[in-house]
This record gives C-alpha cells, sequence and structure tokens, in this order.
C-alpha cells in the first residue's frame, strides 16, 4: 500500500530521534553522522530496526546532513545510498507486522539564505535537488523535509522535491516558544506555503517539548487541508554529570502526543530525546484513537516570507476595482504599463 492510501484511513507513526541514539553509541561532537551509513551499518541499522519493532510505520533514513556543502558528488551518493539500503533491510528484519515506509530525511543546509545569509535562493534549490535525485533513484517511499527554521529554505527544499520526483512529502519546521520560526513566519503562514505549493502533510517538529507546542499544533489543525504531523522533542535537554537527558518522560510524552492525534493529527512521532521506548509508548496507547477526518478549511490566504493574512470577502472587493470593464483610463494605464496610475 502506498503511504497516501495508508493516511486517508490510518494514524501514521514516524519513528524517534536517531542523533540521540548515535551518540550513545558513539558518535563524537563535529562527527558527521550520515558517514556512519557506510562505517557503523549495523548501528544504524539496529537503530532502524528498533523503530519498527516499536511500532513505527515510518523510519527516516539516516541523511539529515546529507548534502554537497559537506559531501562531494561521489561520497553523497554513497551515504544516500547505503542509508536507504539499511532502512530496507531493517523494515525486513523486524517482526512488527505494520506496514513500513522508509522515507528519505532531509534536514537545513546549514546555512542561511538572502537576504539573512549569502546563500541564493536559487543554489538551494540545486543543492537539495541533488540531494533528491540521488534519494529517488534509491527507491524510497517519501521525501521527509525537516526541522527547517527557515520559510525560504523550506520553500527551496519543497520546491526542489515537487521538480525532481513524484513521491510525496512531508515538510516540518521547527518553531520557537512565540510559535514563530527563527525567520518570523507563523504556523498559518507555513499551511499556506507547503499546501498551495503541494506538500502531502505540514507540521512541526524539534526545538520543544509536545506540551510547548500545544498553540502551534492547535494552529496548523485550524487552518491545514492535509494532513498535520508532530514530531516534538522528549522536552528540554539538561546535563547531568556530563550526560545530556531530557525531561520529559516516555509516559508524559506519549500521553501529550496522543492528546494531539485525538484533536486531529493524524502523523505522529518523536524528535531529539526520544527513543524506542517513547515510541512504543505512543503506538501501544494511541494505536486505538479514531482517525478524525481531515476538513477542507476553504480559507483564502496569501502569505509573505513571515507574515499571513486571511481574506474573506476581500477579493472580490479587490477584484471590482482591477477590473477594467468600461474604465477607458484604466485600460490605457494597462495598455501604457503605467504602474503609478
Amino acid at each position: 500500500m502506498d503511504i497516501r492510501t495508508y493516511l486517508k484511513n490510518n494514524i501514521l507513526f514516524l519513528d524517534g530521534s536517531m542523533g540521540t541514539l548515535l551518540q550513545q553509541s558513539g558518535l563524537k561532537p563535529g562527527e558527521l553522522p550520515e558517514r556512519w551509513n557506510i562505517t557503523h551499518p549495523d548501528v544504524v541499522e539496529n537503530i532502524h530496526k528498533a523503530y519498527f519493532d516499536a511500532g513505527s510505520n515510518v523510519v527516516i533514513t539516516n541523511t539529515f546532513g546529507a548534502n554537497s556543502l559537506k559531501y562531494d558528488d561521489k561520497e553523497l551518493e554513497e551515504v544516500i545510498s547505503a542509508s536507504v539500503k539499511i532502512a530496507r533491510k531493517a523494515s525486513e528484519k523486524s517482526e512488527g507486522k505494520q506496514e513500513k515506509f522508509v522515507a528519505l530525511d532531509i534536514g537545513p543546509l546549514g546555512k542561511l539564505l538572502k537576504p539573512f545569509g549569502d546563500l541564493d535562493f536559487e543554489k538551494a534549490v540545486e543543492i537539495f535537488a541533488k540531494t533528491v535525485k540521488i534519494g529517488a533513484k534509491c527507491d524510497v517511499d517519501l521525501v521527509f523535509i525537516e526541522t527547517m527554521n527557515d520559510s525560504y529554505e523550506t520553500k527551496a527544499a519543497l520546491l526542489a522535491v515537487k521538480e525532481n520526483c513524484d513521491l510525496p512529502v512531508f515538510v516540518s519546521n521547527a518553531y520557537d516558544e512565540n510559535s514563530k520560526l527563527m525567520t518570523g513566519a507563523s504556523p498559518k503562514a507555513m499551511v499556506a506555503l507547503c499546501e498551495q505549493m503541494g506538500a502531502d502533510a505540514v507540521g512541526a517538529n524539534c526545538s520543544l517539548g509536545p506540551k510547548e507546542l500545544e498553540s502551534v499544533v492547535k494552529e496548523l489543525l485550524s487552518y491545514s487541508s492535509i494532513p498535520v504531523l508532530f514530531k516534538p522533542n522528549a522536552g528540554l535537554p539538561k546535563s547531568v554529570d556530563g550526560k545530556t537527558v531530557f525531561d520529559v518522560t516516555p509516559v508524559d510524552f506519549a500521553k501529550e502526543v496522543k492528546k494531539q492525534i485525538e484533536n486531529g493529527v493524524r502523523i505522529a512521532g518523536g524528535c531529539c530525546g526520544t527513543t524506542p521506548e517513547y515510541i512504543k509508548m505512543l503506538t501501544d496507547s494511541a494505536k486505538d484513537v479514531a482517525v478524525k477526518p481531515i476538513e477542507k478549511k476553504e480559507k483564502t490566504i496569501v502569505t509573505s516570507y513571515a507574515k499571513a493574512v486571511e481574506f474573506s470577502s476581500i477579493p472580490v472587493l479587490i477584484g471590482e476595482r482591477i477590473n477594467p470593464t468600461g474604465k477607458k483610463r484604466f485600460k490605457q494605464a494597462l495598455v501604457e504599463n503605467d504602474i503609478e496610475y
């Protein structure tokens, strides 16, 4: 069954953190985690298998930072190809009976786009496209764009997917305590952008715990006519005896995420700090939650880089003001390209 069909009538459970478990397995600070697909494939496979065994429908490849800014063409293809093979092998070895899918993971490039940084939009699209083409060739089931904190970079990644493959694509952004992206966009703005560009799901991941992201999820659900996804952290990280720990337990995590599934979230999993234990607790507690229908919101929203405006009857009035029928001076201005008029 393809993932779009599965989503129509089912809750889709994602996996938890990859980075947390790689660090526990010995990944050193500054070491590129995607290289472990080549050097430690057994470790990555065991992580994927553990999530499938915990009830995840989707595991996300170990390719979060796999792009041409960090890898040359040869190594980029090697790490992406290996990541998909590892995830597929984990799916085959897992004893879980649920539907299973493999998602190509795409994270931020680590450079700000203009005007905040020096990276051109078209260059960003080109970089993302290279990763997408390799992943699509490796036969993944979908593309997962995640942890984006800039609407412009989100747009570049989504455009690269839509222009270079026909795969389903989920888009997830990282919101702060003010329910905004780092560059200012609101959940409403991201719904308007992602939905109209053809994303198959839109949502929030990383940054905060499930309770702190309640307002973000509420806004996403109130505006989105496509499935909403939720993949929060296990709370906030703290250092205890030299180790990083998170302040939300698996039980509390599952309780809070389940509540959002009951509110209408269709796709759920965990991000930083979450482990197979968290996902197992979530899938066990939420697997029987009734699927809430996704309603078409019939809203008219226009969005800039950061701000979205919702219209009701205003477009009709605007349409009448700029209708040139019977308006000789206006017709003349159009013909003469008199924009000031």
